[in-house]
């Protein structure tokens, strides 16, 4: 496993120096599951980065995977307000919508939700059922009983990225098995059903082959550069549902509040030492990330005023970061027209798009009529 985050890692260097020079070679598929608002942690670790994406020309494509809310929750009720909240979120942290830019909830693409029966066919019980990522995931829910999707949750990913003919993905490390799946899937359809079986993977691959050529790209990672962000707890993932996160919408007060609650250590003289003081690294890790400034020389500063004076820094630069974020969040939030149609528009591109697609696979799977 090491020796392939390695590989994917230096592929991943490449990528970013080509995209610099090559922006219009690309095309990003990344999202979200609309389970509540996002929080810091989705700002620092995929938010910014779509935006930049998106600055250099690149066409981005933001899907908002209601249908998997589905696998492991039970709060269905809310997941069109939370689909609203996400997509709130997403311009108010600079995405703009655009002819390439968009931004758009899968279950309203029944033309990309239609590749899932023919990828099915080309993947195994075994292979669904070993993905570490899914094993995670149902840790993680603390479910007792297993439902289907659950663990076809990869495959309705891999119809996400493919009927856009995605070749970049922005991901974690913990997310490369499910783009792994998605690999798996594009070779195994070109192989098994387009008439020139040499599937290429090189950089800049046209995103629509000639007629006779692989219907599928073969989607490279591109992986995140930002710290893995633990929540306040200092022990885990930053998470709403582990109630240890601060939101995008939080206000100004309601921040410094849930700072005040962090976990730190005892020690008063403040270093930066992630492997022995966790607690105290990531929230010199998270002023890093607002002011640009190296955690250690942060830790210098502050010196002996111990988690108080941490905290108390942490609190200003956090919300000085934010600030724009969260006024453009409440003009946002006041226009709620503006929002649907924002998603309406984006659906609309998103099944042209699938359309076209579904019609290449039907042609070489010997289905039209």
């Amino acid at each position: 496993m090491a020796d392939t985050y390695t590989a994917a890692l230096e592929r991943s260097n490449r990528l970013e120096q080509d995209i610099l020079t090559n922006p219009k070679k690309y095309r990003v598929l990344t999202g979200d599951r609309p389970t509540g608002r996002l929080h810091i942690g989705h700002y620092f670790g995929s938010l910014q980065n779509r935006v930049r994406l998106a600055r250099l020309g690149i066409p981005v494509y933001i899907v908002i995977a209601d249908y998997q809310v589905l696998t492991d929750h039970d709060a269905f009720s809310e997941i069109a307000q939370n689909t609203k909240q996400l997509a709130i979120d997403y311009l108010a942290a600079g995405i703009q919508p655009s002819e390439d830019v968009f931004i758009f909830p899968h279950s309203y693409v029944p033309e990309a939700n239609q590749l899932m029966l023919p990828f099915l066919t080309l993947v195994t019980n075994a292979e669904l059922s070993r993905n570490p990522t899914v094993k995670e995931e149902i840790g993680s829910a603390g479910l007792k009983s297993v439902n289907a999707g659950m663990y076809t949750y990869p495959v309705h990913q891999a119809c996400d990225i493919l009927f856009c003919k995605a070749n970049l993905v922005p991901v974690g490390k913990d997310q490369l098995p499910h783009l792994e799946m998605t690999r798996t899937i594009a070779r195994r359809f070109n192989e098994k059903f387009c008439a020139d079986k040499t599937v290429s993977t090189e950089l800049g691959k046209s995103v629509f082959p000639e007629v006779g050529k692989p219907v599928f790209p073969e989607p490279e990672a591109l992986l995140s550069k930002t710290p893995s962000i633990l929540g306040l707890d200092g022990s885990q993932k930053m998470s709403k549902s582990r109630g240890n996160a601060i939101m995008l919408s939080a206000t100004e007060d309601e921040t410094a509040a849930l700072i005040k609650k962090a976990k730190t250590d005892s020690e008063r003289l403040i270093t930066y030492e992630p492997e022995k003081r966790p607690e105290v690294a990531n929230l010199l890790m998270l002023i890093s990330l607002c002011t640009g400034e190296e955690p250690v020389l942060i830790a210098e500063k502050i010196g002996e005023g111990g988690g108080g004076k941490l905290k108390a820094v942490l609190t200003e630069a956090l919300n000085e970061k934010l600030r724009p974020l969260r006024a453009e969040r409440k003009k946002l939030e006041a226009d709620e027209a503006y929002i649907r149609q924002v998603l309406t528009d984006g659906a609309q591109k998103a099944q042209k798009i699938a359309a076209r697609t579904l019609e290449e696979v039907r042609s070489v799977m010997n289905m039209k009529i």
